[in-house]
């Protein structure tokens, strides 16, 4: 078992000598006994699934079975398990205070944070990695992107989205990374060069050599200056797209060129929601990996909507997922009656059919939230070994404004864990949440652009989070208490074995991590002259 350390200070990096010496005892990354997983998190103390609570229908059945990832198994976050938020939440607290348990709840982020640049808004983030999801030291620099807009072009926070760029930051391995601030490196493609006219998130990749594959959501808005001025409304367009480039790296720091771009996947309508269907559509965020259970495959998740024509969809009993005889279920007639069929996410899979990653087939969703929620955005695959055999965790994030009636939920981290790629997959926790801002769920879901007064201060202070290997979660600052963020959160850690998990309060100060803090856990290239 690894331990991280407790303080900033103790966060500097070893050298390659004094880690290998360390990992006899603790250090801050070890090797996984597959070394085709991810450093494993710390198990969470206690480790055991919230007992049952009175009054709430008890969560689905799930099995974790793992199925060929070509299967037409579709895994559900039912109803039953996301009502299982609120039967985990106290309705005895004051008003505004955060009724969400200590174990799910993010640690508060102070007012005074720091601008990670001054003149780029930040928010969705993510490292260089390579298709095992190690996050790589490039010849001595730690590398990550981010999806940036700019604080001086006259336009608001809330107006960042149609005008997002992909841009990179850099720093030493060796950084102090509760002192020494990211690098900014600029954009990181040429100006309209990218498929879109705005690029949303992705994933990075080291390939062989110098090359990198960008993998991103390539958006075009037809309407960014009336959206800038306030107004707008035409729907933009949606694919998924990456780019394949050279990374180069000397004693100045990191740069990037040589990109070639290439459409990769739209929208079928038939498992995976187009803009016809649907203005409002999710196609984006895509993350690829490599899976240990199937060598020679590389596969993408990313996120969706069940296809077809919005308002279409009906709830089925598989969607709310109660057990035969629950006195506290709902019936499908009083579901259907709310609405709650427009709430149609999912979480898409695709397989690489040539070894240049240039085409790619959909395979069917591996989990659908139908009449549950309609957005699962940034999802990852995580895999790590637990008690001899590799455990895969769907991680996801969602909003409050997103779920469907009679739902309820903080924006947040949602996991999922089961024996594959496409499981039964068992929602952590039982409910599927497993990290979050505090939050009142007592309170009605509003939304960080124009939270209620009356609802905690933070309970948008964080979103967009990334898991990394040893359970770092990273995020971005929106909301904290009134101040708006665009800057990376303190990283926080999560502890989790068996679909269970805790927030571990004794890293960094009272759970709290350096601001921006994604350390690499493998180095290429050397640790470079760049010390």
């Amino acid at each position: 078992m690894h331990e991280h350390p407790n303080t900033p200070r103790k966060l500097r990096w070893r050298s390659v000598a004094a880690a290998l010496a360390a990992a006899v005892a603790a250090s801050v990354f070890l090797s996984v006994p597959s070394a085709q997983a991810n450093t494993p998190s710390d198990p969470p103390s206690g480790g055991q699934m919230p007992a049952p609570a009175p009054g709430f229908p008890l969560p689905t059945k799930h099995t974790q079975q793992a199925f060929d990832p070509a299967a037409a198994f579709t895994s559900k976050w039912t109803r039953a398990d996301a009502k299982q938020i609120m039967a985990q939440s106290s309705t005895t607290g004051a008003p505004g205070q955060n009724s969400m348990s200590p174990s799910v709840t993010m640690p508060e982020i102070p007012e005074d944070f720091p601008a990670m640049n001054d003149d780029v808004w930040v928010w969705d983030t993510w490292s260089l990695t390579d298709e095992k999801a190690n996050q790589i030291s490039y010849k001595g620099w730690d590398v990550i992107f981010s999806l940036v807009a700019d604080r001086k072009a006259g336009y608001g926070f809330d107006q960042r989205h149609w005008n997002a760029r992909i841009g990179y930051f850099f720093r030493k391995t060796n950084a102090d990374p509760a002192k020494d601030k990211w690098n900014y490196g600029g954009h990181l493609f040429l100006p309209n060069t990218s498929i879109g006219n705005t690029e949303w998130s992705g994933s990075t990749r080291l390939m062989q050599g110098n090359k990198i594959n960008v993998f991103y959501t390539a958006t075009t808005f037809f309407d960014v200056a009336e959206r800038n001025a306030g107004g707008g409304g035409i729907a933009p367009d949606a694919v998924i797209a990456k780019a394949l480039g050279n990374i180069h790296a000397d004693k100045n720091g990191v740069t990037f060129d040589g990109f070639e771009h290439t459409k990769l996947l739209e929208p079928d309508g038939v498992m995976y929601q187009n803009k016809a269907q649907n203005p409002g559509f999710a196609f984006r965020d895509p993350y690829t990996f490599a899976d240990p259970a199937h060598p020679g495959k590389t596969f993408m998740v990313f996120e969706g909507n069940t296809g077809g024509t919005r308002g279409d969809y009906k709830c089925k009993d598989e969607d709310l997922g109660y057990r035969p005889g629950d006195p506290n279920a709902e019936t499908l007639e009083q579901v259907n009656s709310t609405g709650s069929w427009f709430q149609t996410a999912n979480v898409g899979l695709a397989v690489a059919d040539n070894k240049d990653l240039t085409k790619w087939s959909f395979l069917p969703p591996i989990l659908s939230a139908n009449c549950v929620n309609d957005q699962t955005e940034r999802p990852q695959i995580f895999i790590q070994n637990e008690d001899g055999k590799n455990k895969y965790y769907l991680f996801t994030i969602s909003h409050q404004f997103t779920y469907a009636d009679g739902m309820r939920g903080p924006d947040g981290v949602y996991g999922f864990a089961g024996d594959g790629v496409r499981s039964d997959y068992q929602p952590m926790n039982n409910s599927g949440l497993a990290l979050a801002s505090p939050t009142d769920l007592n309170m009605p879901a509003n939304a960080p652009e124009g939270p209620d007064p009356r609802q905690n201060g933070r309970q948008f202070q964080a979103y967009s989070h990334y898991v990394q290997p040893g359970g770092l979660v990273q995020s971005f600052i929106d909301n904290v208490n009134g101040v708006r963020g665009g800057s990376l959160s303190p990283t926080v850690k999560i502890n989790f074995r068996n679909g269970v998990s805790a927030v571990d309060r004794s890293f960094g100060q009272n759970g709290l991590g350096p601001f921006g803090y994604l350390p690499t856990n493998l180095r290429v290239g050397g640790a470079g002259h760049y010390k």
